[in-house]
């Protein structure tokens, strides 16, 4: 969970603390499923490796994939408080996750303020993201609609170190882009062309460079403070004067 300390200040113990929520950690395959719509809600998880999707079966035999999950990321958050699922979660390629429960995260916020922070600000802006996307959904072309995609993919990864000359792999099917973005497989084939022929995105089969990101930026007047804005500084200050007040062991 790697985006925690770019939210708030983690002490040793926080460090700890965070690491007891990956304990037991399991591969996944490509394709698995990890949790289905409407099931109980029972087990959060940390993706460690691999890639993974949140979606919802239409009722029409489609699939809309609501959320994107990258190594780090926290994945079922979205449901805390409910009592069943209100996505499904599968995973795009081969992975390892550490599943965990509600009674731990309960002792992880009773023991560390600072965490519970973070990891209350890492679900808000997840929960941004999705905002973000129903907002280029609804308003933008199909161009815009995969750059605006790419390039917030582009942002995440290279906040991970998963970025390497402007470029990063992306293991995503046509058909994956497509039912993120609205779009038919053959849609998303034709703006990939259209984006390349304008000097925006090169993509070699699960490899994608983008050779000018702020170009791409530029087309679709992306907007990163849904994805980079510090804390509120009522936030950070909470955070860290109950870590410093906390009693020590």
């Amino acid at each position: 969970m790697q985006g925690l300390s770019r939210h708030t200040a983690l002490t040793a113990e926080d460090k700890t603390l965070l690491l007891s929520l990956e304990l037991n950690p399991r591969r996944v395959s490509a394709g698995e499923v990890l949790w289905q719509e409407s099931a109980d809600v029972d087990l959060f998880c940390v993706i460690k490796e691999g890639w993974a999707y949140s979606y919802r079966n239409l009722g029409n035999g489609s699939m809309q994939i609501l959320k994107v999950y990258l190594p780090g990321d926290i994945i079922g958050m979205r449901d805390f408080g409910f009592s069943r699922r209100l996505a499904g979660v599968a995973m795009i390629n081969d992975g390892l996750i550490s599943p965990f429960t509600h009674q731990q995260l309960f002792e992880l916020f009773g023991r560390s303020p600072a965490l519970a922070v973070g990891i209350i600000a890492l679900t808000v802006r997840q929960q941004a993201m999705l905002t973000e996307r129903l907002v280029y959904l609804g308003r933008y072309a199909a161009h815009e609609r995969l750059a605006h995609f790419l390039y917030e993919l582009y942002l995440r990864l290279k906040r991970i170190g998963a970025v390497e000359e402007n470029g990063f792999h992306m293991p995503l099917s046509q058909e994956q882009v497509g039912d993120a973005l609205g779009l038919s497989a053959v849609h998303v084939s034709r703006t990939f062309s259209m984006l390349r022929d304008e000097g925006l995105v090169i993509r070699d089969r699960q490899h994608v460079v983008l050779p000018d990101p702020d170009a791409l930026a530029r087309l679709v007047e992306f907007n990163d403070t849904y994805i980079d804005e510090a804390l509120p500084v009522a936030f950070q200050s909470f955070a860290g004067m109950r870590s410093t007040s906390a009693p020590q062991a």
